[in-house]
């Protein structure tokens, strides 16, 4: 059989290719998205009812082919009113991707960095205990819904105020989203990981599981020594000095100071060619 690449050129076509990639790039971060939240369980369920129609089909079973042809018909309209939020927050997430990032962005991000320094640097001088969880890819509205709602700008006053000893809210965890702090007393879960030092209270337990289900960095600062940690996929990095955990948060909070001056064109192909970050 002869091969013909002249042939094989012709019949590929380029729209289809950037129609295959467009699909691809959004299902990629749309499991990004729910990563560690409660549409991983419904999404489980979803893939349940298209195997069962696949096979439903393929056999001739009449009666259940109907019948997963209405959930996946009435399905369709119930996940759009009971992930109202999340579709929301998917919106607002591609709004403030990297394509879009303005100076004004990076400028907020390096006064969110100097804000955590400053209620760092107080809270361990003064070992008052705190634990931090930032969102960053992956959604933390299911626990954020477990904490006590605040909305308000970030300062380093009112998270120093948060953790302040036998007040309302210094129990649990104070979750930051899109540069706001979002929650107060959250409950995150707790990692029943063999590895974590003994020593280690609650904070740091509480820190590492959010770590095990999330992409969320996670900050802690020990009651009983002042020490600070940062957690992040599963790595517990701890007792580092003000340098260290400064270079750490920049690096992962903060837009590069050349990216930000970037062209739109050059914003673009960076975009394109960005993968899991």
């Amino acid at each position: 059989m002869n091969f013909d690449i002249d042939a094989l050129l012709k019949n590929i076509n380029i729209v289809r290719i950037i129609d295959v990639i467009i699909v691809w790039w959004v299902l990629y971060r749309l499991m990004m998205l729910i990563r560690g939240t409660k549409a991983v369980t419904l999404l489980r369920g979803v893939g349940i009812v298209i195997i069962v129609k696949v096979v439903s089909w393929y056999f001739g079973l009449a009666t259940i082919s109907w019948v997963t042809d209405q959930i996946i018909n009435w399905g369709v309209i119930a996940l759009v009113i009971v992930f109202q939020p999340e579709i929301r927050r998917g919106l607002e997430h591609l709004g403030r991707s990297g394509l879009f990032r303005q100076k004004q962005a990076y400028q907020s991000e390096k006064r969110l960095v100097n804000e955590l320094d400053d209620a760092i640097q107080y809270m361990s001088k003064r070992r008052i205990g705190a634990l931090i969880s930032i969102e960053m890819e992956t959604g933390l509205e299911e626990y954020i819904e477990t904490g006590i709602p605040i909305d308000a700008e970030i300062s380093s006053q009112l998270l120093i105020n948060t953790f302040i000893p036998n007040t309302p809210l210094h129990d649990g965890a104070v979750i930051l989203k899109d540069n706001r702090l979002a929650t107060a007393a959250a409950y995150l879960p707790l990692s029943d990981s063999a590895t974590i030092p003994k020593e280690l209270g609650t904070r740091h337990r509480a820190s590492v599981g959010i770590s095990e289900v999330t992409d969320a960095l996670t900050i802690v600062v020990s009651e009983e020594t002042g020490a600070v940690s940062i957690t992040r996929n599963s790595e517990l990095m701890q007792s580092l000095s003000r340098e260290d955990y400064r270079k750490y948060l920049t690096r992962q909070l903060v837009t590069s100071d050349e990216v930000a001056n970037q062209s739109w064109w050059t914003q673009l192909r960076s975009f394109l060619k960005r993968g899991d970050k």
